[in-house]
Formats: C-alpha cells, structure tokens, sequence
C-alpha cells in the first residue's frame, strides 16, 4: 500500500512539472484563434442573415494552416533582428506571431459585416491575417513542444498541448458565445456591439500565450540558425513573398472563368455544391502550380543562395522521404485523412446548434460545462493509452469514435431538440475529440526528425488539414442541398478509408514505433 502510494505521489509529482504547465498554457493560446474563425464567427454571420454557403466558405481562410509548410522554414531559420538574440528563434517568432494574432482579432470585433458587402470583405482580409499568425503560432508552439520533450514525455506534452489546446477552443467558441448571448444579441435581434465587444475580450486571453512565451525558456535544439549574408535572408523573403502574390494573382485570375466552367460542367453533372468542389480544387491546383513553377525560376537566378535554399527547404523533405520511403504515400493518406470526419462537420456544427433551436446560452453553458471535462478526460486517456498500448491502436479507436459520434448528430437531426441528447452528443465528440487528437499528435511528434523540426512537423500538420478543410469550405452548400442528416451521415462514412488504412499500417508494422 505504502509502495502505491508512493508511486502515485512520484506521478503527481511528475504531472506538475513547470514544463507541462507551460505547455497546456501555450496549447490554450494555439486554441484561442481557430473557433474565431469557425464556428463563433460562423453564428456572428449567420445572425446578420448571410447565407450558410457564404459563411461556411470563411473557414478558407484557415487554410493558412494547411500552407504553413511553405512559411516555416523561414520562422525555423531566419533570425529577427534584435528580438532572435534577446529572445532565441523559437520565442522571438512565437512572440510576433502572437501580437499579430491579437492585431487581427482586434481588427476582426471592429467590423460590422451587417453594414454591407464592403465589410464583409475586409472580414474576410481581417479573418486570413488571424488565419496566418494563428498557423505560425502554430509552428512555433510544435516546433518548442517537440523540441523541450524527451521520449518519455512525449505523449503526456501531446495530451496537455491537447487539453490545453481544447481549452482554448471552448473559450474561443462556448465563451465568446456566451459573452455574446449575456450582451444581447439574438438569432431574433443582432446586436454588433455584443460580438464586437466578445472579440475584444478574445483579444484579451491571447495574452495569456504572451506572458507565456516571455517566461519559457528557449529548447535546446539539434537545429542551427543559419548565418548567411543579409541578401541570402532578404532573397528568401522575396521568394516566399513573391510566391504568395503569384498564388493569389493567378487564384483571382482564373476566377473569370468559373462561371464558363461551371455552366461547362453542369451539363455532365447535375449537382451544384459538387460541381463548385471540383472547380475549386482544379482552380487551387493549378494556382498552386503556376506558383511553383514561378518559384523554381528565380531559384535559378544569380541572385538566390542555392545551398541557403537547399539547406531551408529541399533538405527537410529529402530526410522525410528518405526515411519513410517505403510508405510515404500510406504516410500521407493516414495523415491527409484523419481529421476528414471532425473538420468538415465541425464547421456547419454551431449552424445545426441554432437550426435545431438552441439559443447561444445553451450551445455555450453545455460545450463549456460537459465539453470541458470529456475534453481533459479524452487528452489524459489518451496520452496514458498511447504508453501503454501503441500510438497506432489508439489512432485506429480515435478514428472510429469520431466516426461514430457523427451518427450522432445525424440522430439528433432525425428527433429534434433535446437538451439531454445535447449533452450526451457533445460529451461523446468532446472526448473522441480530445483521446484521437493526443495520439495523432504524438504519432506525427514521433515521426519528425529534430534536425528539421519546425518545417517537417507544419509539412504534417498541413496535409493533415488541407483536404477536410477545402471540403468543409463546401458543407454549408452540401446542408442546403441534401440536409443537416444525410450531412452528417457523409462525414460519418468519409471517416472509413483512414480506419482501413490505420489497420493495415498497424498489422504490417509500417512504422518503426508502433510497439
């Protein structure tokens, strides 16, 4: 008795470790910024009466999270002046990254998207700066993560990044609805100074990351900052910047001709939403490889460090590849696929909540009263069941019950109002939440390679979210044409090919860890 009791204070002891504080702290700063832009910014304009196509279509603006792989070897590399020998390269990255997330949501509760089209444009611009500094927040806070862990606690620092994380979320998405349900605003009467003011708070927990990153200490790292000449920095900057700029010209360019495509289509396929999903995947692909195709020519410049660039960004993915030849694309199916379920269905689920009848009040007071504690209880499972029986086995049980927990909704759809169900809806997909996300995030910790790892954690971290978060741009369209019910049955059904995979990478032992 006396020997247990010993071995659980050694536990608790181990659990109160600064560095776990610190990180369920930045995880709750990595969590502020997503729901502002999914699903209280989705209930925001769904008030004002902009139509569900055009608001699900604001979650694109996330994407910035999906293209992070393209930024993060400059936030891995590239020292600032000043702040990288005051701070070090993570922290002084992390800091700016931060201060421009409060910028952004700052700027979001400054606008009125019921005063016209006008506003709601400059939402969406103020809604991708958030996109943007919240992913390079992102890179950073992986990067410090994997970084400051060691193989023992690389599963409890992903189960707290988680909870903390999920934290985040809740505040973010329950408080700033509650905050705007207890300033008066109403699917009946919209009331901009409550959203305005809701935001402005938002603005206020960023600051919790703030103090945070000033107090951490800088990981030790097996990476080097690079020291080259200023014009090999400054060439890569432009790089990236004219890339950008590439993309977004040739994006709005080819947008002249969707109408002739889509028209062109239409004849061959008699559905709208889907018809609109094929032309935007052909019109990213294509702007994507124009973008390329323009960055591979001033790579071959005079005026570009080729070594710099190979350094910075070919040598990362080269390892990548090198090491899981194999099954890279196995890899990559697993990892492009298995948020596909919680992404796309997330984004229209605040826009069920209010169909079915809840007011904000509800939809906050329960996501934040029993979504909180499944969520904590999920991470902490998680982490605890990925020591024990494998990180593969637990994503493989992740990936169903997030799966299932979709079936759900498709219920409550089906029966109507309920405020018991509501409970036990979002208890269940809280704690499939939290227990699938703490193994896939120590799956892709473990398969990163410290030497790289900012750039090869965001490449993970990008597939991861790309594909479901093109598709959930499309849910609000989807939920127009077939209903909440057969929605959500498809996003149920989209979660089986990853399950399949997740089996059969566990049965072949396809990767090195999963014992």
């Amino acid at each position: 008795m006396g020997q247990k009791l010993l071995k659980t204070l050694e536990f608790l002891k181990y659990l109160f470790n600064k560095k776990f504080a610190r990180m369920t702290l930045l995880g709750f700063s990595a969590g502020i910024p997503l729901l502002l832009i999914f699903s209280s910014l989705s209930l925001w304009l769904d008030q004002v009466g902009i139509a569900k196509s055009s608001i699900t279509m604001f979650s694109w603006a996330a994407l910035g999270y999906s293209f992070k792989f393209l930024w993060s070897p400059l936030v891995d590399k590239l020292p600032l002046p000043f702040l990288s020998n005051w701070l070090g390269q993570r922290r002084s990255w992390l800091l700016c990254a931060q201060i421009f997330v409060i910028i952004a949501i700052i700027w979001m509760s400054s606008i009125n998207p019921a005063l016209g089209v006008n506003q709601l444009t400059i939402m969406a611009f103020a809604t991708v700066l958030l996109g943007f500094s919240s992913a390079t927040q992102d890179i950073l806070i992986d990067a410090w993560r994997i970084e400051a862990s060691d193989e023992n606690d690389i599963a409890i620092l992903s189960s707290l990044y988680i909870i903390g994380y999920r934290i985040g979320m809740i505040t973010s998405g329950a408080g700033a609805l509650l905050l705007a349900h207890n300033f008066g605003t109403s699917i009946e009467e919209y009331v901009y100074q409550a959203w305005q003011y809701s935001y402005l708070i938002m603005a206020l927990f960023m600051l919790v990351g703030v103090v945070t990153t000033l107090y951490i200490k800088e990981p030790v790292s097996t990476h080097s900052i690079e020291s080259n000449a200023t014009k090999d920095y400054v060439a890569i900057l432009l790089i990236f910047c004219i890339a950008v700029i590439s993309f977004i010209s040739i994006y709005h360019f080819s947008g002249n001709y969707k109408g002739e495509l889509t028209v062109f289509l239409s004849n061959y396929i008699n559905n709208v939403t889907f018809v609109s999903l094929i032309i935007s995947l052909i019109q990213l692909s294509f702007s994507f490889g124009i973008t390329v195709f323009v960055s591979f020519l001033i790579y071959q410049t005079p005026y570009v460090n080729r070594r710099m660039i190979k350094t910075v960004y070919i040598a990362p993915v080269f390892d990548l590849f090198s090491r899981y030849e194999k099954h890279v694309w196995l890899l990559i199916g697993i990892i492009s696929t298995y948020r596909i379920s919680d992404i796309v269905m997330g984004v229209s689920a605040n826009l069920f909540y209010q169909y079915m009848g809840f007011d904000l009040g509800e939809i906050a007071g329960i996501v934040k009263t029993f979504g909180l504690v499944m969520t904590l209880t999920g991470g902490l499972v998680g982490g605890m069941l990925v020591i024990k029986y494998g990180v593969l086995k637990i994503m493989i049980l992740g990936a169903i019950l997030s799966a299932v927990t979709n079936i759900l909704f498709m219920v409550m759809a089906e029966t109507g109002k309920s405020i018991e169900f509501l409970v036990i809806l979002i208890s269940a997909d809280n704690l499939s939440a939290g227990l699938a996300m703490a193994a896939f995030i120590g799956f892709l910790s473990m398969l990163v390679n410290r030497s790289f790892t900012a750039v090869q954690y965001a490449m993970f971290s990008s597939v991861m979210t790309l594909f479901p978060k093109v598709l959930g741009g499309f849910s609000g369209g989807l939920v127009d044409n077939w209903g909440f019910s057969t929605f959500f049955l498809l996003t149920a059904i989209v979660g089986i090919p990853v399950v399949l995979m997740l089996i059969y990478a566990e049965r072949n032992r396809c990767f090195e860890f999963n014992n």
